[in-house]
């Protein structure tokens, strides 16, 4: 490692060595591992040779549609191979990939659309109609959409993918693009709790440094399995899981939506040795039936991140598959994903922790005055390193208002021990203040997580005009709200027997339903809020 200069006023630790682009990670695994199965969904195995030759053709179909170094290309597409094979299509030509969630809305999409500045847009035809028109849009767009509908992708038809293909199939193809480290790869449309989403400017300096985290960490390599169950259209699913695969030149597996049986059966028969998944997919893992029967040898590493996992879910996964190794990651799509990570075999003792920081971060702590906080004391988390992003795409105020001397305020709550291992309290603006107490609802949560019934919950504040705040509790539970008064007052005895009188909800909301999250697997708390305001 080595001290460098980045972004013309970092100084931040980086690898000596390294790829010094997206696209040239996959040169790197094309060349490691020709024969080797880079991508598997349904039906299609693709080794890294034949995955070149997809990516090829998608490149000339871009440069065919005009698309120049440092366009943007916009990708509303679930998870699918045309997603991968274009993310290194639009690397290969210098291109910027937009991608966008499937789940999102017709104004979301044209917003962000428009912000960017899109030329191109490569969607699945069934989300048409999330897909704004022209006139919605401050410039033109392209268009070519994908279908999974037997015979509804034309080759005869440039609008759709084959068409595309098939007409610029004959074009020549010019030589690889050679981006500096610092332009944009990627740009993620941040989730937009406050005001609009921000575009967060993934470079390619911050998504190789990201990938060899993962992998040196994790001990990835060719021989390694993974399956992918997060949007890939998220900075996990593009991060953790697609660049650190083909960093590895491993195998990724890709699920076009998780469902807990069939992701069982997929790990079994793949033989799966790693995935990153939310918390709340490792709790439906074990109460499916399915769990019990797999042979689930193979899988080594268990990561896990976007949420705190429940300390009882922690405690069964380890008595029931004793080899996996649980490992917490802690980052956000401003930090291309991991700033932290539970050091292998460091779990045990320090379930509350999401690690230590990775070798090329920098976590600091600052309390309200500026001044970095003694270990133990409770602060901000601003984090540093040739991860962190840049900036906003064109939102320079934004820009400023978060990015503080090099490092990023994550407006996360925590505090760092004297061994150097993180704890993550709780988001600022979730912090619950009862009559001058603070309620980490964090803690709440994981007590709550200890009844067998609770599937999930989200502690959220409603107003009160003596206290300020009080605290309640949305749950979904096993059987619904079927026994609401029954649950509510066992519930209501499990948190006093365990947590401070304050600390105790005071109403329990019972729903039958997941509660809301966005597609990084986070609580939507926001709109629970509302909810519990407006219309329970």
């Amino acid at each position: 490692m080595r001290t460098e200069l980045v972004y013309g006023e970092r100084l931040v630790r980086c690898f000596k060595d390294r790829p010094r682009s997206l696209f040239g990670m996959f040169e790197e695994a094309v060349r490691r591992s020709p024969q080797g199965v880079a991508l598997v969904c349904g039906n299609r195995r693709l080794t890294y040779r034949e995955l070149d030759r997809e990516v090829t053709a998608a490149a000339q179909a871009l440069q065919v549609s005009g698309v120049v170094c440092g366009d943007r290309v916009a990708l509303l597409l679930g998870n699918r191979i045309e997603f991968v094979v274009l993310l290194f299509a639009a690397a290969r030509v210098g291109a910027v990939v937009v991608p966008l969630s499937a789940r999102e809305v017709r104004p979301g999409i044209a917003y962000a659309l428009g912000q960017c500045g899109a030329r191109l847009l490569v969607h699945e035809r069934e989300l048409s109609d999330q897909v704004p028109d022209d006139s919605e849009l401050p410039a033109p767009l392209a268009r070519v959409w994908v279908s999974d509908v037997q015979g509804a992708d034309d080759a005869s038809n440039p609008t759709a993918w084959l068409g595309w293909l098939n007409v610029a199939a004959s074009a020549p193809l010019a030589a690889p693009v050679q981006t500096a480290e610092f332009d944009t790869s990627a740009i993620l449309y941040t989730s937009g709790t406050t005001g609009r989403p921000k575009g967060a400017m993934l470079t390619h300096l911050g998504l190789v440094h990201s990938a060899l985290h993962f992998v040196h960490a994790m001990s990835l390599g060719p021989r390694d399995t993974s399956v992918a169950t997060v949007p890939l259209s998220h900075v996990t699913g593009l991060v953790a899981l697609i660049a650190t695969m083909v960093m590895a030149a491993g195998k990724l597996v890709v699920m076009p939506s998780f469902r807990a049986a069939a992701f069982i059966e997929l790990a079994q028969t793949e033989r799966m040795t790693h995935t990153l998944m939310v918390p709340a997919m490792y709790k439906l893992c074990l109460m499916a039936p399915e769990f019990a029967q797999a042979d689930l040898s193979a899988w080594r590493v268990g990561a896990y991140g976007g949420a705190p996992m429940p300390e009882a879910t922690i405690a069964e996964l380890t008595g029931r598959m004793p080899q996996l190794m649980l490992m917490n990651c802690y980052g956000s799509t401003e930090t291309t994903s991991p700033a932290t990570l539970m050091p292998p075999g460091q779990n045990a003792g320090r379930i509350d922790s999401v690690g230590c920081p990775l070798p090329c971060a920098d976590i600091r702590v600052l309390n309200d005055s500026g001044r970095e906080c003694e270990a133990g004391e409770l602060g901000e988390i601003w984090i540093g390193g040739p991860m962190v992003i840049p900036g906003y795409w064109n939102q320079p105020e934004a820009t400023r208002a978060a990015f503080v001397g090099g490092f990023w305020r994550s407006g996360d709550l925590g505090w760092v021990d004297a061994q150097g291992y993180l704890r993550v309290v709780d988001r600022i603006k979730d912090m619950i203040n009862r009559g001058g107490y603070k309620v980490f609802t964090i803690e709440v949560e994981n007590v709550l997580y200890e009844h067998e019934q609770v599937i999930e919950c989200a502690v959220v504040p409603v107003p009160c005009p003596v206290l300020g705040e009080r605290v309640q509790a949305v749950v979904y539970a096993r059987g619904g709200s079927a026994e609401a008064v029954q649950l509510s007052r066992e519930l209501s005895a499990h948190c006093a027997a365990r947590l401070a009188d304050y600390k105790t909800p005071e109403r329990f909301i019972l729903v039958d339903r997941p509660l809301p999250r966005n597609a990084n697997g986070k609580l939507l708390k926001r709109q629970i809020r509302e909810a519990v305001l407006h219309d329970f």
